[in-house]
């Protein structure tokens, strides 16, 4: 049975249990159970089932390295094998934690699949941070080795020595295995740290550092378990088969280009051609070139896709993926008109997916769809919306209290405000932090913004809130415009006269020429403020 349904529950008592209230007729099929949906025990033992099948068939290829040459699931197989055994030979296995600055380089996607399946700890991080950002990991995690490229030493040892410990053992990545750097000790004495879990349980698969938009990034624990209840879910609800074919432009370094893009194809046994980075005019060309079915995007790429007039060449796709921020209803309606086979989903760095659009529904902007297979929800009085499930996490990093904080009774709160609608379709309404409280009233930002992003000449929005002794808070718009256009504050703020309740309306608006943004192009909303 599939638990869509988002039930209200009582704000400040538990969770109830769910009863459903939709089944699978959402996705037109009756859903198995999840663990006849992920019978193995973990996901690098359905990733190895698949390559031992079908050794020749193709698996991965880097567009742009070698040209024209794939990579098939024995050789991936038996080069993930000796990076594993080469791990082993330098300590790291079972219990150990890995710092990865992950790009998607062959030779560092080996690295994080060969730390997988040698049993490790894998904390993957953008290869951009600061010192003073690879501090704080360094100092939170204690990692007993970095897998990191030797342009990105120098940074290290800078933040080692903010965070004042010894830097761990650095490996190298190579095609054969990992290299050590010179002079650093091995893995198992690197700066005295504890291996295992922290008291937590059983070692994590992933260590996924939190964008730490309030407060210092913490480590959401994800295990093998999460992993596979993930794949298992999405192949099913998107009928993701060995055809497929990804065209693969995400960073790596986060769940949606490392779990969803890369580890969910391998489960599926899909076909994945990698490219560096997005640029408009090459996703469109690799489609095209690489005969792709799928492509997984954030809101950013589809908006500039859109912008760029290319939208139309997705629609020989069957799926695009929408995730990792939400999507403007305008720019989904943009993208529907454009026969662009639109599939929307939701999900967090400590869940995975939780849920998605069905593929074949009518689409409904603004909505993330109904809960995947293995999922339940429910929305409280507050509109704050939690969730259970086999792709659920297990917690933090050594923060106790803030697992403990996260959850009640086995549900996670997951710190999203949102609705539901009869048919028990989710829409997401803001994060808890982000509601204006402007003269009592409660303002969503999503639907100011909507209603901004639908005037001519605008090309993004963001709202929020400012102080104000009289208000409270005041109702703010930060808008950019669209190339060549100059956009007149006092025009656009009678066009949300004219739509929006007067408590609701932007008090004060703002023309910039860019959002700030995060690498998966989610909006940092407490940078404008």
């Amino acid at each position: 049975m599939l638990g869509p349904p988002f039930l209200d529950a009582r704000a400040g008592a538990s969770v109830p249990a769910v009863q459903a209230v939709a089944d699978a007729s959402s996705f037109g099929r009756p859903a198995p159970s999840p663990a006849a949906l992920a019978p193995e025990p973990r996901l690098v033992d359905r990733v190895a089932a698949r390559w031992a099948a079908d050794p020749g068939a193709p698996a991965l290829r880097w567009r742009h390295w070698p040209a024209g040459r794939w990579w098939r699931r024995g050789e991936l197989a038996e080069r993930v094998a000796g990076w594993a055994e080469g791990l082993a030979r330098l300590g790291v296995g079972p219990g150990q934690r890995v710092l990865w600055l992950g790009t998607s380089t062959p030779e560092q996607l080996l690295g994080v699949l060969g730390a997988l399946w040698a049993g490790a700890s894998v904390i993957p991080a953008n290869p951009k941070l600061t010192p003073r950002e690879l501090a704080h990991l360094l100092g939170d995690a204690e990692p007993q080795a970095v897998l990191a490229e030797a342009a990105q030493e120098a940074g290290l040892h800078a933040a080692a020595e903010l965070a004042g410990r010894p830097l761990p053992q650095l490996l190298r990545p190579t095609l054969s295995g990992p290299v050590p750097a010179p002079g650093r000790p091995g893995p198992g004495t690197a700066g005295g740290a504890r291996a295992g879990a922290g008291g937590d349980g059983p070692a994590p698969a992933l260590m996924v550092y939190t964008s730490g938009t309030t407060g210092a990034p913490k480590g959401a624990l994800l295990d093998q378990a999460n992993l596979l209840a993930n794949a298992a879910a999405l192949a099913w609800a998107w009928e993701w088969t060995p055809e497929d074919r990804l065209v693969h432009c995400l960073p790596v370094f986060h769940v949606h280009g490392l779990c969803v893009g890369l580890l969910d194809s391998l489960a599926v046994g899909a076909q994945v051609v990698l490219l560096p980075g997005f640029d408009p005019a090459g996703v469109v060309e690799a489609l095209a070139e690489e005969r792709a079915s799928l492509f997984f995007g954030v809101p950013t790429m589809y908006h500039r896709l859109v912008e760029a007039r290319l939208a139309e060449h997705l629609a020989r796709l069957r799926l695009a993926v929408a995730g990792s921020a939400a999507l403007a209803p305008g720019l989904h309606r943009q993208l529907v008109a454009a026969r662009v086979p639109l599939v929307v989903r939701y999900g967090m760095s400590e869940t995975l997916m939780l849920t998605s659009t069905p593929p074949a529904a009518p689409a409904r902007p603004g909505s993330v769809g109904v809960c995947l297979p293995g999922v339940e929800a429910a929305v409280d009085e507050s509109g704050e919306v939690w969730v259970r499930g086999a792709s659920v996490g297990p917690g933090y990093w050594r923060r106790p209290e803030a697992t403990a904080a996260s959850r009640r009774d086995g549900w996670f709160r997951t710190g999203d405000h949102g609705r539901r609608d009869p048919d028990g379709w989710l829409t997401l309404l803001g994060r808890a932090g982000d509601v204006v409280i402007s003269g009592g009233y409660n303002v969503y930002p999503a639907e100011v913004e909507d209603v901004l992003a639908g005037y001519p000449g605008v090309a993004e929005v963001a709202v929020g809130g400012r102080p104000s002794a009289e208000w409270g808070e005041v109702v703010t718009a930060w808008v950019v415009p669209r190339p060549g256009t100059e956009l007149v504050p006092e025009e656009l703020l009678a066009w949300a006269a004219e739509r929006l309740a007067p408590y609701k309306r932007p008090r004060e608006l703002r023309v910039v020429a860019s959002l700030p943004r995060n690498a998966m192009g989610k909006l940092l909303r407490h940078a404008l403020r």
